[in-house]
């Protein structure tokens, strides 16, 4: 297995190469990259562009997408390549004659032809009124220049609901050249404030004003409100230009006062000229030589993407907003924020290791005052809020990389005290994770993925532990990180999510669906980058695992179950296109066969990243999809952010380095290892942990029976272990006493089946697995006239009339789905029965489709072909509730049948104020009672 170790080396750099020329912004602005091609510096608080969408469409999550050719405005802030929408803050739109705030009406179309873009300046022509736009940054402020090619009423269009929700707007009039304002908005982040100072070079006029004030306050000059939109004004003459700075700041108007002074002058192409000089000095830390102009295309844009973020988030004199949304000031770190851990940890952070140690060690900075304010770690931090998106504390591997690979620059115990508090909290699956060593779909869903990314975690937090010279700790946390064993099934070699003590079935490694986040079976079943040699061992060698990757390439690419648009950039089921997969063609080389990789990273290289607007194969996702190419094109990939060690791949490019701000030198030459002195060790220090046993599964036909039900116990060697178990009652009494495991029995009521496996001859056990099963509380048998989407089916039909009620977390699958149709359903009580009451549960969550029937109807028969109407009740539930919403549609009648018909009407079409607009509306339904 070939490895590479980082190196020292010599002195000084001076970038005197222009590598920003370089730079194409708008690459991933098309296809479902999500970028954006305006304006930035380095790290900036500020991304100048335009936006040409403004629905919170899934594509148009940065603000612009290159097939659109009408821009709204130019607002200051904007994500790079998320799959989430927020930001757009103070848009600015230049309009001539009559202003208007309908955006219909001051929008423009432009064309591309008249559309530039270079690192930290954006020009484009606003073809409605022939006005031309120019845009540049410093760190804090967004410069506008504005060329009006006619004569006329020039207007600056301010407005305040631009994309996102406006909690509270306000507006100061300082001056006829200055204004201040405060924008608290919500989005993504809950609850996300910006204060701007807005300074124009000539005076201007406010000519019309929308302010929806519900203080009833008037005073001179300050407007504030939820709806909130000025206009400025004045006469223009034919080519005359209006220059405008937009200073910005996360903590009140005198935070954007000061840093309004990053900009003291009105010279353009002054600052335009610094932002490129600040873009030379970050992109020469590697340069790259090459006679194909597409390559240095791709290679300095992706460089460049890995640099727009995490961004600057503190004032000049250091205050920021912290996560306790108090005001604090940062002393020998500069705060940051946009933290998007689960895609960054990978391979943007690991770069940023070897080519930024200081913003390094200023991130971990960021997330220990996050948990000293808010209580833990960043998850997916944006804008002093916690959006708890994605999954994993993924914090932890960017700590334990920076401290393996000896950056200073942090409290080591601080960090290692809140990385241990973050693992050791009870939500989201951990609780059950931390008890029984793994998560099932009853706890949680996505419980695969959260087992495997929280088993990687707690690795991670061993190696701090491990620098620390904390045993207890350490061996803590070694034991956790090979959770992963719990949900590997040994006899098909795929990560499975387990239901009630057993395996879930169906199973297809293809499916996309909740027990995975984003993803499926494949592309979760190699992320064990902890322990990459106990994975091959459990798939039986070298060679079985050689093979296992060679199918995982050589699938058919196409995926089943949920479509998942960021499945994408198929090879077999490998998706470049998403994360989980980026470090799996590095894989082959602990098999011994790098040549494998080669072949697989060159394919990659070449075919999933071009230098055209839909260049990226996939979001880019806040640089990682970049930092996958610059770390792979100059032939190296961290597979196991927190050990000092870099897998090697064939360079794609000929590159040099820039390290602690020495000259650029080769990392190492193919087949010449080790030409520059190396830190680290070749061998990394693995103190010996006990290695856990893991559980067995529980099997049977299903979680209710009517008579009796089958129950088997597997275990993975049956040389190995010994099976205990035992039986236990629905009030938690054991009916039998622990009792060794030797064939299958049955089980008459409704009970509880504990078991352990047990290293023989020894005291060595594994955690206790169990599974909870019910007798049928009646008879009844049920037939479906409508269709259940199949990854949603509860169990199948008896799982509506089993006595088992789902919970307001429908991902854990105990719901049936039904989408663009209505539900009907007959139950057979078998025989002619008094019915007092019929009643079916419903859940509502609005942002997945979900939503309550428009009505539920009730019919009775004795011969199942002629029904009588019951009963029916009308939902109340109003559609636009967030939460998550269970209610029972109840009738109460005294009548007598045999059979019951239940219809539900399905919501239909969804309505345009729903993110997702004309889609169809799902219902969900779990239990069906009837008295």
């Amino acid at each position: 297995m070939k490895k590479a170790i980082l190196f020292i080396l010599l002195p000084t750099l001076l970038f005197a190469q222009d590598f920003a020329k370089h730079v194409n912004p708008f690459i991933g602005t098309g296809g479902h990259g999500h970028t954006f091609p305006g304006a930035t510096v380095p790290y900036g608080m500020v991304q100048l562009s335009p936006d040409t969408r403004i629905d919170g469409s899934w594509d148009g999550c940065s603000g612009y997408h290159y097939d659109d050719n009408t821009i709204y405005g130019f607002s200051h802030t904007h994500l790079n390549g998320t799959g989430v929408s927020d930001y757009g803050d103070f848009m600015l739109m230049p309009t001539m004659g009559e202003p208007s705030f309908d955006n219909k009406i001051y929008s423009s179309t432009f064309s591309h032809a008249n559309e530039k873009a270079f690192a930290g300046f954006y020009s484009v022509k606003l073809d409605k009124h022939n006005i031309d736009v120019r845009l540049t940054t410093s760190t804090r402020v967004g410069f506008h220049e504005y060329t009006f090619n006619k004569a006329g009423q020039a207007n600056i269009i301010l407005d305040l609901n631009h994309r996102d929700k406006l909690l509270f707007g306000e507006v100061r009039i300082v001056n006829p050249t200055t204004i201040e304002i405060l924008r608290r908005s919500e989005a993504w982040a809950r609850d996300q404030y910006v204060y701007a100072r807005i300074e124009f070079n000539i005076p201007l006029k406010v000519n019309l004003v929308k302010e929806e004030n519900n203080e009833n306050t008037k005073l001179e000059g300050i407007y504030k409100g939820t709806e909130l939109a000025l206009s400025f004004s004045k006469q223009v003459k034919k080519g005359e230009k209006i220059l405008v700075k937009v200073s910005l700041s996360p903590t009140s108007y005198e935070g954007a006062k000061l840093n309004s002074s990053e900009i003291n002058h009105w010279d353009f192409d002054k600052v335009k000229k610094e932002a490129e000089t600040l873009w030379n000095k970050e992109l020469s830390k590697i340069e790259v030589t090459s006679y194909d102009k597409d390559k240095l295309a791709i290679f300095y844009t992706a460089l460049y993407h890995t640099m727009m973020q995490p961004n600057i988030a503190q004032d000049l004199d250091g205050k920021y907003r912290g996560r306790d949304n108090q005001i604090h000031t940062a002393q020998g770190f500069d705060y940051y924020t946009v933290f998007s851990l689960w895609d960054t940890f990978r391979g943007a952070h690991p770069l940023y290791t070897l080519i930024d140690k200081k913003r390094t060690s200023d991130y971990i900075n960021t997330f220990i005052k996050q948990y000293e304010q808010g209580g833990r770690l960043p998850v997916w931090e944006l804008a002093s809020n916690e959006t708890d998106c994605m999954i994993g504390y993924h914090s932890v591997s960017v700590i334990a990389d920076a401290m393996a690979k000896g950056i200073k620059g942090f409290d080591y115990e601080k960090a290692f005290e809140a990385s241990k508090a973050s693992a050791m909290r009870d939500v989201l699956g951990l609780e059950a994770y931390k008890k029984n060593g793994f998560i099932s779909m009853d706890d949680e869903h996505e419980s695969v993925s959260k087992t495997l990314e929280y088993a990687y975690d707690d690795w991670c937090i061993a190696q701090m532990a491990k620098l620390l010279k904390k045993q207890e700790d350490y061996q803590y946390f070694m034991m956790r990180s090979q959770n992963w064993k719990n949900i590997f099934d040994w006899e098909t070699g795929f990560m499975r999510p387990k239901k009630n003590g057993g395996w879930d079935k169906p199973f297809d490694p293809r499916e996309v669906n909740n027990n995975f986040t984003e993803g499926n079976s494949w592309q979760y079943s190699f992320f064990v980058p902890q322990d990459i040699e106990g994975l091959i061992q459990a798939h039986g060698g070298r060679d079985k695992f050689e093979a296992k990757l060679d199918a995982l390439f050589n699938a058919e690419s196409k995926t089943t179950g949920r479509e998942q648009v960021d499945v994408t950039g198929l090879i077999g089921q490998y998706a470049h296109g998403n994360e989980p997969s980026h470090h799996m063609a590095y894989l082959y080389n602990y098999v011994g066969k790098p040549e494998k990789t080669n072949e697989k990273v060159k394919y990659i290289l070449d075919n999933f990243y071009k230098n055209t607007p839909d260049g990226l194969i996939g979001n880019e996702d806040c640089g990682q999809m970049s930092a996958w190419y610059v770390l792979s094109a100059i032939g190296i990939y961290a597979v196991t952010p927190g050990q000092p060690i870099w897998d090697i791949n064939e360079p794609f490019l000929d590159a040099k380095v820039s390290i602690d701000g020495n000259k650029p030198n080769y990392l190492y030459l193919p087949n010449a290892r080790g030409i520059l002195p190396q830190f680290g060790i070749e061998n990394v220090d693995k103190p010996a942990h006990q290695l856990i046993i893991p559980v067995p599964v529980i099997q049977a036909e299903s979680k209710s029976f009517k008579d009796n039900l089958k129950i088997e116990i597997i275990n993975l060697d049956k040389d190995k272990y010994e099976l205990i178990y035992n039986i236990e009652n629905p009030n938690n009494k054991n009916l039998l006493g622990l009792r060794r495991y030797t064939e299958p029995f049955y089980i008459t009521e409704s009970c509880k089946v504990n078991a352990f496996n047990i290293i023989r001859k020894s005291n060595n056990y594994s955690n206790s697995i169990s599974a909870t099963f019910f007798k049928k509380p009646n008879n009844y048998s049920i037939n479906i006239k409508s269709k259940y989407n199949p990854q949603y089916h509860a169990g199948g039909p008896d799982g509506l009339l089993d006595g088992i009620l789902g919970t307001e977390n429908w991902r854990k699958g105990d719901w049936q789905g039904y989408q663009s149709q209505d539900f009907e359903a007959v139950i057979d009580l078998q025989e002619v029965k008094d019915i007092t009451e019929i009643s079916a549960r419903f859940l509502q969550d609005q942002r997945s489709w979900i939503l309550m029937p428009t009505k539920v109807e009730y019919y009775i028969s004795d011969d199942n072909v002629n029904f009588t109407y019951f009963s029916s009740i009308n939902n109340t539930l109003d559609p636009k509730i967030e939460e998550n919403i269970i209610l029972n549609f109840t009738a109460n009648e005294t009548k007598k049948a045999r059979y019951v018909k239940v219809i539900a009407k399905n919501f239909g079409k969804l309505p345009e104020w729903h993110q997702g607009f004309g889609g169809d509306a799902f219902i969900f339904i779990d239990e069906i009672t009837i008295k």
